[in-house]
């Protein structure tokens, strides 16, 4: 079977189409109002990284899915990316101010990750993770939860709370609401992950039932409001490894983008 943590390159599309964004509020408490340079793990189709982008932020954006990645590079073709994991990550020791993970920390092997995530931040630097989860006390979202599965809300900061890499986990909460219709549902259906594991005739028959369901209670082609709140966290590093690089804390890596679509950040220095 698929592994499913590897299966949204095969639904980028409908996952560029049927996901939600995140509010501006969220990018600014979570990597803060003041420029500063920032690793995206997990960035998928760049949905985080407009917002970061937006915000000011220079970005390097980095998945594991060069399908999902494509569709950012066409969002956001100034924004260098990596094709690489939250376990080996494409940069050099202490050369980011923040590490952002959005819809992703939960795929990812922590025993590995976090250390290799405060390796790459500088003193002082933070962890900063969010997920966006449907309202369900909204009895028509809690009956869509039931028929597309509730896989984000998964949410789970507490390996961050018990890790040695990182202190002073704060916690906050933003509200937004993303505009649907008959269509976008289907991609947002098509771009869950056990769905996409899934052979075709058992993903028409759930498509079918998410279709029953808005139009059970949808607005046709007006659509109609699906309301989330994007939970975020943020920690700050405590302990690094030992550097792998003995002069990689004397300056930032470099994030110009480099001939490739795909770069790799190694400071020189």
């Amino acid at each position: 079977m698929t592994d499913p943590a590897r299966s949204f390159g095969s639904v980028a599309d409908a996952y560029d189409r049927g996901r939600p964004g995140y509010p501006a509020e969220a990018a600014t408490w979570l990597v803060g109002d003041e420029p500063v340079t920032v690793l995206e793990i997990g960035a998928g189709t760049g949905k985080l990284t407009e917002a970061l982008v937006a915000v000011g932020h220079d970005v390097h954006a980095t998945d594991p899915d060069d399908a999902m990645l494509a569709r950012l590079r066409a969002r956001l073709p100034d924004v260098p990316t990596s094709v690489a994991s939250a376990e080996e990550l494409p940069a050099a020791d202490g050369s980011y101010d923040v590490v952002v993970a959005g819809q992703a920390f939960h795929w990812f092997d922590l025993d590995r990750a976090l250390p290799e995530i405060a390796r790459v931040l500088r003193p002082g630097g933070r962890l900063a993770l969010v997920w966006n989860q449907r309202d369900e006390q909204i009895p028509w979202v809690r009956k869509l939860g039931r028929v597309i599965g509730t896989q984000e809300h998964l949410r789970d900061a507490g390996p961050l709370v018990e890790s040695a890499y990182f202190d002073d986990v704060e916690e906050e909460s933003f509200r937004h609401w993303q505009l649907i219709d008959r269509d976008s549902v289907q991609d947002l259906a098509l771009s869950r992950s056990n769905l996409a594991v899934m052979d075709e005739p058992a993903r028409e028959a759930k498509l079918a039932e998410v279709l029953a369901l808005y139009d059970d209670y949808g607005r046709g082609m007006d659509g109609m409001q699906l309301p989330y709140l994007a939970f975020c966290f943020r920690a700050t590093v405590a302990q690094r490894p030992a550097p792998t690089d003995p002069a990689a804390d004397a300056g930032p890596a470099t994030t110009a983008p480099a001939e490739s679509d795909d770069v790799l950040l190694i400071d020189f220095s």
